[in-house]
């Protein structure tokens, strides 16, 4: 295991173009690219060549990496290691979103789009229950829409403030692969995880949002506050 300075000099000798430096940090860091990409195990794509998309999505990390993000570099690397391996199973056609996905998709934006201005979204089942379909056909066809979201993206032209950025909490250094900014957003319903992308991702102001969820600026600024209350105490409590 290395130490955080042992890891932040071979990061800077490695962008600084040290092959053995990278390689170190490959090896030393295998047990945390085989725990991400196991969970791809089985789509279609041998383990070995897994591993390897994994490495890139490593090396891409650390060609990314900046000491200023205040963040641990491993925290930094994981939805990069992960993001790498579901591009290229996307992009290869290994994982197929149907026509049939795709339209139902459509009937459930269309739908919530009705809903939009309600105070509590609808739930799964409740979806379900209005299209005449199963639960776990709307599931599918929402998380197959969804796109992957970087904790560090800065949205379009790099000049907004990442959402990483915009949670002022220490114990977001010490998160490791135990907990994923990601995965919290992934367990927002579909109102809230539209205010964070807009506002963290694409850079709008809160009247902006107001105005294309049809809601008011004073509603999104309390989603705004309670999802980012939600993410602090839920890294309080990883940390205790």
């Amino acid at each position: 295991m290395l130490s955080y300075e042992q890891t932040m000099d071979l990061v800077a000798r490695a962008k600084n173009g040290s092959d053995s430096a990278k390689e170190t940090l490959i090896t030393t860091n295998a047990p945390l690219i085989k725990s991400i990409i196991k969970r791809y195990v089985g789509k279609g794509v041998d383990y070995d060549d897994l591993y390897q998309l994994g490495a890139l999505g490593f090396v891409k990390a650390i060609n990314k990496y900046d000491p200023s993000y205040n963040v641990k570099f491993t925290t930094y690397a994981v939805p990069l290691i992960a993001g790498e391996v579901k591009r290229f199973l996307r992009d290869d056609g290994t994982i197929k979103v149907s026509r049939s996905t795709k339209t139902l998709y459509t009937k459930i934006k269309r739908f919530l789009a009705t809903r939009v201005a309600d105070e509590h979204q609808p739930t799964i089942d409740q979806i379900a229950v209005e299209l005449d379909v199963s639960r776990e056909d709307v599931v599918f066809a929402i998380d197959a829409a969804n796109y992957p979201l970087d904790l560090f993206d800065k949205g379009e032209g790099g000049e907004s403030v990442s959402l990483a950025e915009k949670i002022p909490i220490t114990s977001l250094t010490d998160l490791g692969d135990k907990i994923m900014i990601r995965n919290m957003l992934e367990a927002l319903d579909i109102r809230d995880r539209k205010v964070i992308i807009l506002r963290y991702f694409r850079n709008q102001t809160q009247a902006q949002v107001a105005e294309k969820l049809g809601i008011s600026q004073v509603q999104v600024s309390r989603i705004e506050q309670r999802i980012l209350q939600s993410f602090r105490d839920q890294l309080r409590e990883e940390e205790a």
